[in-house]
């Protein structure tokens, strides 16, 4: 291509040359027609090999292996080689091609540490000790690792807050990074334009890889510990077998070679994953995209520069050599709806009408790249998800079937750590780390096979890829795909709600009117008429910052509407599930880490907790009547009966975690999901008392389960009901409680409210690598008796041991905001981060809550938290902080047994 001597004139010529091919209106947003005409990647090397075409396999199939994997890229070549690493040498790899051919061999392999995420920062640091290191020392192989650093930039003050959250983060981890200003960051990048820039953050040991090199030192390394590789051997099935049980289990892997008996499939396959997932009947929720990168002619002065993100633009500068690649995330990317089988080692034409905003975007960054010429264009698919987050774990559809695949073009950086944790998912039963945010059973089944919610959120996912991460940014894409029956009645009042697991839930309360959620317009592209003043949006938009948001003061008359009278919370959105059959007794013993053997109609909050006693759920359980005859409120059944009632954005996870501990222990009982059936109102406050003594739910003559629970830390009930019930029994509450000043509240206020009473909430307080004695949840554990629970063992050696590890509630004095992720000091040295922050009004203060370590080793004993003095860090500025074992507000718990 010649040079862009005028990007004007380009970019025009270029708009006309494609503007045919790719948007005319039938074609909207995807295309299905030529997709592999060749181009030069920029790398030394790639494992194809010119003029090779090979009929059989290169290696006879074993007729069984413990665990076959399905695909030959970044991701199924790491989790071969630590599968091996953790002693398993049966294993065999299975590639239809070559040995990276699908997506991996032409990605830009840049690695970045710092993520806004702390379990993303271990997981980035584990593919950086492996490819920079582990690999050359076992092999004596190069994995083509070039350590040259990243640089950050800052537009806005915003976007530098953001870096500022990343490098506080970073000293919890020993990550060197720096702000810089425009100035330091000209005389470090000399070709860069700075004039725009409001800062950047750099990462000296930031670099990148190389996709060939790595993929053939991981592979050669597992096949040195026995495990084989088999490329040329496209599969063509998967047997699953059902058994007694009516437990699904995948049996065998077929080729059109052979078949493989096996246990366990790992689906590795990229963009082809969901048609390896139809195979066993799993659900692979990815959608296929182009993405595209060009590379550049040599530029003088660039050699040894580092590898540059201006999120603002959208718009990566990765080095190649002495010239450089130059790729974004767009608005408009291009859909590959028909994924060919026949795709391997090759490229799609570069359409540059999408393409061009990038060009735009580097030349403004650094200038010289508009007199500088285009060597070659690389666009190939990549597999994007709903979240933009990796699907990992097992497929909850058929027991030992594995994903490992909808990277989102980051499986290279992110592929030593996912790789590891799915080794030991398929070993070990779970990860080491938590790996939730990746884990299939975040998103409910309703959703996993919803094309629509599919395709719309995978689109926004992509184009806010460089977006800054606020703490309250809602999705606009596949809403208002779960509604509770009081969705309408509570959007005429305000309601601002948030998305959870398909459901919309309250948030909070506008004072401005009806806000409601609009169908997806795509951000205005593919034709589609962006919408003007949408009023959600909006809102949205206040939200944000990371400052207090211009609501606070909304959030907080709600809070203290709580705390001071009444106020009414629709928690609809919950799981709710039924556990009952002959066994139900001994599934509730062995699942549940408190007693539970209480009279009918009492309830216990527990928790469910994994063999490493990692907390899998915190929830509560109610004894149920047993009844001849099924109700509205509850199924027939004999003997013991449980009611569970769950978190509603985890509640799929609850499911199969509980599903699959009863499969594996082969207790007969069902577990019944009546999540859509019933509503759920809770009613908190002091003068709920009154509320109650007014007979409020006799005078509703419907059927409704009342529960004295709290998760707020107030006096107050639970009414769960059948949906057909939930309009009438909210208008009797809110009639009932008009003169005690009863008010509407949301899930921000509940979040503010349980982190000023000290109640945890799950993968925020609470996840599957904490236990509940490090969470001061002891008090939840049957340990004084002798009943065997799942976990048990695991807790009692932590406990004869000491804790090395415990969650803390920290306070400031000054009025300013956090949301987590905010470093915790004692004595100077970095101990931990806050997991979760708020502003907890009826104190006054913020207050966050974080787990803290012993720097040399040894137990966090009281004593040990006590004699410490204590900072927290926010954007690279300390406060002083004062920590505490329980929360300052009602440490004696009186309000929720109605002492005011």
């Amino acid at each position: 291509m010649s040079a862009l001597v005028s990007f004007l004139q380009r970019r025009q010529f270029c708009r006309l040359l494609q503007r045919a091919s790719y948007f005319s209106p039938s074609r909207l947003y995807s295309v299905t027609g030529e997709h592999t005409r060749e181009k030069n990647v920029p790398y030394t090397k790639t494992l194809k090999e010119d003029g090779y075409k090979e009929s059989q396999p290169t290696k006879p199939l074993p007729k069984s292996a413990d665990v076959v994997i399905i695909g030959g890229g970044s991701l199924g070549c790491q989790t071969l080689y630590h599968l091996t690493k953790m002693g398993m040498t049966n294993i065999v790899l299975l590639e239809r091609d070559r040995l990276t051919s699908g997506t991996t061999w032409h990605t830009a392999g840049l690695l970045w540490q710092l993520r806004p995420s702390d379990v993303e920062v271990e997981l980035l640091a584990h593919t950086r000790q492996v490819v920079s290191s582990d690999l050359e020392q076992e092999t004596g192989l190069s994995t083509g690792w070039i350590q040259n650093g990243g640089l950050f930039i800052a537009s806005n003050k915003q976007r530098l807050d953001e870096y500022k959250r990343l490098m506080t983060l970073g000293k919890v981890y020993g990550i060197e990074s720096y702000v810089l200003s425009p100035a330091e960051t000209k005389d470090l990048y000399p070709l860069m334009n700075v004039d725009d820039l409001y800062g950047t953050l750099y990462v000296p040991k930031d670099g990148t890889m190389d996709p060939a090199g790595t993929c053939t030192t991981l592979t050669r390394a597992a096949a040195a510990k026995g495990a084989t590789v088999i490329e040329n051997c496209p599969v063509t099935g998967i047997q699953v077998q059902t058994n007694d049980l009516g437990i699904r289990k995948v049996e065998a892997v077929e080729t059109k070679y052979g078949s493989i008996t096996t246990p366990c499939v790992v689906n590795c396959a990229g963009v082809w994953a969901n048609k390896l997932g139809r195979m066993a009947r799993v659900n692979v929720p990815l959608i296929a995209m182009h993405h595209a990168y060009v590379v550049t002619e040599r530029i003088e002065g660039i050699q040894n520069m580092p590898n540059v993100r201006d999120h603002d633009a959208s718009v990566y500068l990765r080095l190649q050599g002495d010239a450089l690649s130059v790729g974004g995330y767009e608005a408009n990317p291009i859909f590959w709806d028909e994924v060919s089988d026949e795709f391997a080692f090759g490229l799609f034409d570069l359409n540059w009408d999408v393409f061009m905003q990038h060009i735009e975007g580097a030349i403004n960054r650094v200038p010289v790249l508009e007199k500088t010429g285009i060597k070659s264009t690389v666009c190939g698919p990549e597999s994007f998800t709903a979240d933009h987050k990796p699907l990992m774990g097992e497929a909850p559809e058929v027991r030992g079937f594995f994903l490992g695949c909808g990277f989102n073009s980051a499986g290279m950086m992110l592929g030593g750590g996912c790789g590891k944790e799915l080794a030991h998912w398929i070993i070990h039963g779970r990860p080491e780390k938590d790996m939730y945010g990746y884990d299939i059973r975040r998103f409910h089944r309703s959703l996993t096979d919803h094309n629509r919610w599919i395709k719309e959120r995978s689109h926004e996912s992509y184009a806010k890829n460089y977006s800054v991460v606020f703490p309250y940014d809602e999705p606009l894409a596949g809403r208002n795909m779960r509604k509770d029956p009081l969705h309408q009645e509570l959007l005429s009042q305000g309601c601002v709600f948030q998305e959870r697991h398909g459901w919309e839930r309250p948030g909070w309360f506008s004072q401005k009117g009806s806000a409601p959620v609009l169908d997806y317009d795509y951000y205005g592209a593919y034709g589609s008429q962006k919408h003007t003043n949408y009023k959600y949006n909006k809102l949205l938009g206040a939200e944000y910052t990371f400052d207090f948001p211009p609501h606070h003061d909304v959030i907080r008359n709600e809070c203290l509407t709580c705390r001071n009278a009444v106020a009414v919370f629709n928690m609809s959105y919950f799981g709710k599930f039924y556990l009952v059959g002959p066994d139900a007794k001994k599934a509730a013993d062995w699942l549940f880490t408190a007693d539970i053997n209480k009279p009918p109609g009492s309830t216990v909050y527990t928790c469910m907790l994994n063999k490493r006693g990692g907390t899998e759920s915190d929830l509560t359980v109610s004894r149920i009547e047993p009844r001849p005859q099924s109700s509205v409120l509850a199924p027939a059944f004999e003997g013991y009966g449980y009611y569970l009632a769950i978190g509603g954005a985890v509640a799929q996870h609850n499911w199969s975690h509980i599903k699959t501990v009863l499969q594996d222990q082969k207790f007969q009982c069902e577990l019944l999901d009546c999540s859509e059936d019933l509503g759920m109102i809770s009613i908190q406050g002091p003068q709920s008392i009154l509320m109650q003594s007014n007979h409020l739910i006799i005078t509703v003559c419907l059927q409704v389960r009342a529960m004295r629970l709290s998760f707020v830390g107030e006096m107050g009930w639970e009414l769960h009901m059948p949906r057909a019930a939930c309009v009438p029994v909210y208008q009797a509450v809110m009639a009932a409680g008009a003169k005690y000043g009863i008010s509407n509240a949301g899930y921000r206020a509940i979040d503010s409210l349980s982190i000023e009473k000290g109640y945890r909430h799950w993968h925020a307080d609470l996840r599957p690598d904490d236990t509940p004695l490090e969470a001061s949840l002891a008090f939840t554990c049957k340990l004084k008796g002798t009943t065997p629970f799942l976990g048990r063992e695991a807790l009692e050696a932590q406990k004869a041991r000491g804790l090395h590890r415990r969650l803390l509630c920290f306070t400031i004095e000054e009025k300013i905001p956090m949301f987590g992720l905010e470093a915790i000091f004692r004595n100077g040295k970095p101990v931990g981060h806050l997991r979760r922050a708020d502003f907890g009004f009826a104190i006054n203060k913020t207050i966050g809550y974080g787990y803290i370590r012993d720097p040399e080793g040894g137990i966090v004993s009281p004593d040990f938290v006590k004699s410490g003095e204590y900072t927290l860090e926010r954007m690279g500025v300390v406060y002083s902080a004062t920590a505490y074992l329980k929360s300052p507000f009602d440490p004696e718990n009186k309000r929720v047994r109605g002492i005011y």
